[in-house]
């Protein structure tokens, strides 16, 4: 199934009241529409650990359910559109392995809880993941990444940017080349954000890393230039060219294509 955006929700901050814990399983949907709780949503090995992180994240005002990672639940997950899913294991396939079930299912950012021998595959390999804490971590620390994830979320601006024949629809997260409706991933879809925002701007890779991942995010240039590839790949054919390559320095986007 391609990935959609149709399960992004807007995340509101009202957090006035804390809702009763969500436990696997438990439909939560009446809850959601009383209240503008962010959902998060725990995937991993140790569910009674999971709990206890759980029961951290409520303390600080977030909605919480908690999965057992087999079998896959990604669907009943998905099924409750969360703001954000927390995927916790100590296997690198396994984490590998459920990032791709959930960014082809839907464009819900995903935040891996890793041991520490794993934070040498993160910028190569989890293509999938958006952040990741390395264990042992704080609470505080992880709460400070979803709160990052939850505000791109958030502040979307004007609800349809325009470049050429380049349409990105905020409200919705869907993004046109002409009548094309184009499939991004989310770290694509964010950096596709902010290089049209900043049109006709070089953007120099270091920027890009810092506002598109985080200023504490665990990579290099290469990452930012793997996904530029990967972007132009979706948005750009014979006729439409967007991204300019300024030699050792960055990317610029053209105002027109």
């Amino acid at each position: 199934m391609p990935e959609c955006f149709a399960n992004v929700r807007a995340v509101q901050k009202d957090r006035s009241a804390l809702m009763p814990p969500a436990t696997e399983g438990k439909d939560i949907s009446s809850h959601r529409e009383q209240e503008s709780l962010s959902l998060i949503s725990i995937v991993g090995q140790d569910v009674n650990r999971l709990e206890d992180l759980a029961g951290d994240l409520r303390q600080s005002g977030y909605q919480c359910s908690v999965f057992c990672d087999r079998p896959s639940p990604i669907a009943s997950v998905v099924q409750q559109s969360p703001d954000v899913i927390l995927l916790e294991n100590d296997s690198y396939y396994r984490i590998a392995e459920l990032s791709s079930e959930i960014k082809q299912t839907c464009f819900i950012p995903v935040v891996a809880i890793v041991g520490v021998d794993l934070i040498g595959r993160v910028d190569r390999h989890f293509d999938n993941i958006d952040d990741f804490v390395a264990k042992p971590f704080r609470t505080d620390e992880l709460q400070l990444r979803i709160e990052r994830l939850l505000r791109r979320g958030s502040a979307e601006g004007e609800e349809v940017i325009r470049c050429g024949e380049l349409k990105i629809d905020t409200a919705k997260c869907e993004v046109f080349v002409g009548e094309r409706m184009v499939i991004l991933t989310f770290r694509e879809y964010e950096l596709l954000k902010f290089l049209v925002a900043n049109r006709n701007r070089v953007c120099e890779r270091d920027s890009l890393l810092n506002k598109v991942w985080g200023f504490d995010y665990f990579g290099g240039d290469r990452t930012v230039d793997v996904h530029i590839r990967r972007l132009r790949s979706k948005i750009e054919d014979p006729t439409h060219t967007f991204i300019n390559t300024v030699r050792n320095i960055g990317y610029r986007f053209r105002a027109e294509s």
